[in-house]
């Protein structure tokens, strides 16, 4: 008989394809997907750690999870993987010792090995929060299935050590997968069906992958590489460090039609005092020199940001800075928050500001950004513009998509159509996306 398992995926879109790997990990040990916990024999959680409370909600669920299966009286086991169970591994056996499995980001290749030891041991546990030698993608089992959309990661881990960051802590030192190894596996998302690829990395412009020469392969040479993958017909990247935005990197911008006119470009603060506080390493006006040199590769091409408010020291004429510079940069979308110590990072030491300035700086920065986002959606409205139609819509008849700058739009059109690149015309600016019709 088919096992079943249930799982819930938080965070980023690094997590999103660890759990689509982890699904084909635990298909080859015979389990199958399903839609609830309550008919699942296992339910996996992957785990985010970014986010303030990340840690404690991680728990909240867990315990909710106990008590169903107390309640439902079956053999079900809880597993933990990602960023939390990395980060809080040994107090996870303390806090939830009912919990089976914990198994890091770097690590789950050995996720069907630590359900066979609790299913072969009864009640005993299985952890692995260790950083193996072995790159985990060599263990993985080829994928089986792809969407019109794909992820696709090709490094992993990080070396900036950004004072507010864990990810050096849960990920690791940075690692780029060989080239020949990820021109393979999109080799394969085509052939299941992708038309876009989306490459990830914790820094993923700091790719550097070994080429069959010797040689080493940069993330502007391997998008040049991927564009010429027939059927292949959009490229993105995510997430990018200003310090890693090469020269190579730009020109692929205004020389492979495939690769889309839109970036995510964390900056974090406008202000240079701290940008240094933060370990970033850069300075407010780099930064906007990264900007120029892309918009001069592509005028078309749009951006994203990440935004903190509220760092350690960060003053009035600081957070004036931030604000100066999403003038200048103008913003297609951008994610922002307030600053929350993550345990471990030097920032967490720190002299904390008061939750109400942070909420009064965040409320600001946001009305800003939302004002750019709202005027660059509404200069849309009269283009046409190539969308890939990814699935049904909410409503009979109806089609969703992403447009080139990754804004959901829906239209009316036949569900054959999904899979493709179609031009569309926008006609109407939603508050969340956009209204068109195919042309």
């Amino acid at each position: 008989m088919t096992k079943k398992f249930f799982l819930k995926t938080y965070g980023c879109q690094m997590n999103v394809y660890d759990s689509a790997r982890m699904t084909d990990v635990l298909a080859a040990k015979g389990y199958a997907t399903c839609e609830t916990p309550e008919e699942a024999d296992l339910v996996l959680l992957n785990t985010c750690h970014i986010r303030e409370k990340a840690a404690e909600k991680v728990y909240s669920e867990l315990g909710r999870l106990n008590a169903m299966r107390r309640e439902l009286g079956k053999r079900m086991h809880i597993a933990v993987a990602g960023c939390v169970a990395q980060a809080e591994g040994e107090e996870m056996q303390r806090r939830a010792p009912f919990v089976d499995v914990v198994v890091g980001p770097q690590a789950y290749h050995r996720l069907g090995d630590l359900i066979d030891t609790v299913e072969a041991n009864g009640k005993a546990r299985a952890f692995d929060t260790g950083f193996p030698t072995d790159p985990k993608f060599d263990a993985l089992p080829a994928q089986t299935s792809s969407a019109s959309a794909a992820f696709l990661t090709v490094q992993e881990g990080c070396d900036k050590f950004c004072t507010f960051c864990v990810v050096p802590y849960t990920r690791g030192a940075e690692y780029s997968r060989p080239f020949a190894e990820v021109h393979a596996e999109a080799e394969r998302l085509v052939a299941l069906g992708a038309r876009e690829i989306t490459l990830l990395g914790q820094n993923v412009n700091a790719y550097h992958g070994e080429r069959p020469d010797g040689g080493r392969c940069t993330l502007g040479e391997l998008v040049r590489r991927l564009a010429e993958i027939p059927a292949l017909e959009r490229i993105r990247y995510t997430t990018s460090h200003p310090l890693d935005m090469d020269a190579d990197l730009i020109r692929a911008h205004a020389e492979v039609p495939a690769l889309m006119p839109f970036v995510h470009l964390p900056v974090q603060s406008g202000s240079d005092r701290v940008l240094a506080a933060m370990n970033r390493r850069h300075r407010a006006d780099d930064y906007r020199r990264v900007v120029d040199a892309l918009r001069d590769a592509r005028p078309d091409l749009a951006l994203s940001g990440d935004f903190i408010v509220g760092f350690p020291g960060e003053e009035d004429d600081d957070f004036r800075a931030t604000l100066k510079l999403v003038e200048d940069v103008r913003y297609a979308s951008a994610y922002s928050f307030k600053y929350s110590p993550r345990p471990g990072t030097p920032a967490a030491d720190k002299e904390q500001l008061s939750e109400d300035v942070k909420s009064e700086r965040l409320a600001e920065l946001q009305f800003a950004l939302e004002v750019q986002r709202t005027k660059f959606d509404r200069a849309l409205v009269g283009r046409t513009v190539p969308v890939l139609l990814e699935r049904p819509g909410r409503h009979a008849g109806q089609l969703a998509g992403r447009s080139p700058y990754m804004q959901a739009v829906y239209m009316d059109g036949p569900a054959h159509r999904i899979g493709q690149v179609a031009p569309v015309e926008i006609v109407a600016a939603n508050p969340n996306s956009l209204a068109g019709r195919l042309v």
